[in-house]
């Protein structure tokens, strides 16, 4: 895929905005420090209308100010926002490729030419925070997108505006955490060889027939706890993946997945809240009892991982951070991810198709490229028919034996005998 940038410039807020900083939690510090990228795929829709989105997203820059600022530090070396309102960088490119041409959107280094690319290595003090993509975990990306193309077809203000008030994740005084935090533990390392192996991304179509199918796996062994999806396919994916790998059974195995940290606050914070709210829920075992346990005893590890997330452990979460001499050591990294680990996000209930710019719902929203191995997102359908679609990126080794357990266990029991 050729792309040629045919232009760019800066877009600033067509208003006075407040020339503040804002300070930064300890789960902004804790993230690596790059733009999050996505991409949005429509229909072709008469004549392509730059100047609209121009002019709507500098709209939606007033009540989103912080966008047009610049990541800084204090006196302190401590991240923070300045709003300095800079702008945010617009480009304008055009490529010869057709939506035929894109393998059905699957992650993968040509649709990573789509997005701007940047050196991350040195200052980034001097970056937008915006330039078709943002800094901002996803739940406030999203709330900035669809903002913007509710302007870009008419609406005179926000329905939503943002709601920017830092104070709320600070830690306490003196801070007190009162839980081990096995999410920012080190990751376990890998048993034997660990030679370095090319990595490939997938997308796996999972139908609501077969959610049905493991929705019903999971009352087996006698269970009467009415799992919600996410943890059935998150324990799923984990023991699928944990196969796949060939793992021996006394190598440990790490299970990492993002939380919404927003309705589990006290109190809870609103989907307004512009900022990065997402913890870590994590789970660890041995591979031996993911590959031999009943599916449910896996339910139950998962499951008690996400519920121990309450306000009180959250809490100590931020205020553990705030006891460590250098926080930036417990960023994330991409070794934290990889086999023996595994990620597991869930877009699936994000309005990821929401944004709609005057030419219907997109036909894609989600990942350009995948690039950590170990990494999986649970991306929903555009129709929302119920299914969704499964973006991995796993060894190269790994991906057909991954596939082969995923879908295996996906069989209705009348589509196994009319298999055999």
């Amino acid at each position: 895929m050729e792309v040629t940038v045919k232009g760019s410039n800066m877009i600033f807020p067509t208003q006075h905005t407040p020339k503040v900083t804002h300070w930064i939690s300890n789960l902004d510090m804790v993230q690596a420090t790059f733009h999050v990228p996505l991409l949005f795929f429509y229909k072709p829709y008469g004549s392509p209308q730059p100047q609209l989105l121009k002019e709507a997203l500098s709209k939606t820059l007033v009540p989103f100010y912080p966008m047009a600022g610049r990541l800084g530090c204090d006196e302190n070396g401590r991240f923070q926002i300045t709003c300095n309102a800079e702008g945010v960088l617009w480009i304008e490119a055009e490529t010869s490729s057709v939506i035929n041409d894109l393998a059905g959107f699957t992650p993968c280094s040509q649709l990573q030419k789509l997005v701007p690319t940047l050196d991350y290595s040195g200052d980034t003090t001097s970056y937008p925070l915006f330039m078709a993509q943002l800094r901002e975990k996803v739940i406030s990306v999203l709330h900035f997108i669809n903002s913007w193309s509710k302007m870009a077809r008419g609406l005179s203000q926000i329905s939503m505006p943002p709601l920017i008030d830092r104070t709320f994740l600070r830690a306490r005084v003196p801070p007190t955490p009162r839980f081990h935090h096995l999410e920012y533990d080190p990751p376990p390392s890998l048993l034997g060889p660990n030679n370095p192996t090319p990595s490939s991304v997938f997308v796996f179509k999972i139908t609501q027939n077969q959610l049905n199918t493991l929705k019903a796996k999971s009352w087996e062994h006698g269970n009467k706890t009415n799992y919600n999806m996410y943890t059935i396919l998150a324990a799923y994916i984990w023991r699928c993946a944990t196969k796949a790998r060939g793992l021996s059974y006394d190598q440990p195995t790490k299970l990492l997945m993002p939380t919404n940290g927003r309705p589990r606050l006290h109190p809870p914070l609103p989907s307004s809240y512009l900022g990065n709210v997402i913890f870590m829920a994590s789970s660890i075992t041995l591979s031996g009892n993911l590959q031999s346990e009943p599916f449910v005893n896996t339910l139950g590890r998962v499951h008690g991982a996400l519920v121990r997330m309450d306000n009180e452990y959250l809490r100590s979460a931020i205020d553990y951070l705030e006891t460590l001499p250098d926080i930036k050591a417990a960023r994330g990294k991409p070794e934290t991810y990889q086999c023996p680990s595994l990620f597991i996000n869930k877009w699936s209930q994000l309005p990821l198709h929401d944004a709609d710019f005057g030419w219907g719902r997109p036909l894609y929203a989600g990942p350009p490229n995948v690039v950590s191995e170990g990494k999986i997102f649970l991306v929903p359908s555009p129709t929302d028919d119920g299914s969704l679609s499964l973006v991995a990126c796993l060894q190269t080794p790994h991906m057909k034996p991954f596939e082969e357990h995923l879908y295996q266990g996906l069989m209705s029991s009348e589509n196994k005998k009319a298999r055999y």
